[in-house]
């Protein structure tokens, strides 16, 4: 089953992703995508490792996520994926002149052979003002791209807004 979990900063996407996680009853594998290039984003890395639990295996990748997904999904097991949009800001940040369409395929294709459930967690960055420089458009295109491509393949889509889950799309009953 692959389960998208969208929300804007701070809505309580990770928690409602946890908590899936936690209730699948199978070991759970986090797979980290931040990476520590501030004070700041060190902090936040904190957070989230303080709040989730201990038990779970931890898999550390800031880009080669469609290989890690290959690896992982060929064992019955939960990935929780946190963050697709950091991810993707890696992605732009390392490889900006990279065909997007062809890595966000990739992704997709990386779950042909699921034997997991997979969540994903990605912000929703489209709903706000629309930013003045390039770069910030094209994250925001992208990002926009990639959750509408993930959202198409998933069995269930939450929109996450003050902690609360609302159901898009739920195609498990």
């Amino acid at each position: 089953m692959i389960t998208l979990v969208l929300g804007g900063a701070r809505s309580g996407k990770s928690r409602i992703a946890q908590e899936l996680a936690s209730a699948s009853a199978l070991p759970v594998v986090y797979i980290a995508t931040a990476t520590a290039l501030d004070d700041e984003m060190a902090t936040r890395i904190e957070h989230h490792q303080h709040n989730r639990p201990s038990e779970w295996r931890l898999r550390e990748c800031p880009l080669n996520l469609a290989s890690a997904l290959q690896e992982e999904t060929q064992q019955p097991q939960t990935i929780l994926v946190d963050c697709l949009t950091l991810w993707l800001n890696n992605q732009l940040f390392e490889y900006p002149e990279q065909d997007f369409s062809v890595l966000f395929d990739a992704l997709v294709n990386s779950l042909s052979a699921n034997n997991a459930n997979v969540i994903f967690v990605a912000n929703e960055v489209g709903l706000g003002i629309i930013p003045l420089g390039e770069v910030s458009r094209k994250f925001v295109d992208e990002a926009g791209r990639l959750n509408q491509q993930l959202a198409q393949i998933a069995d269930k889509v939450l929109f996450v807004a003050a902690g609360l889950p609302l159901a898009l799309k739920d195609n498990t009953k």
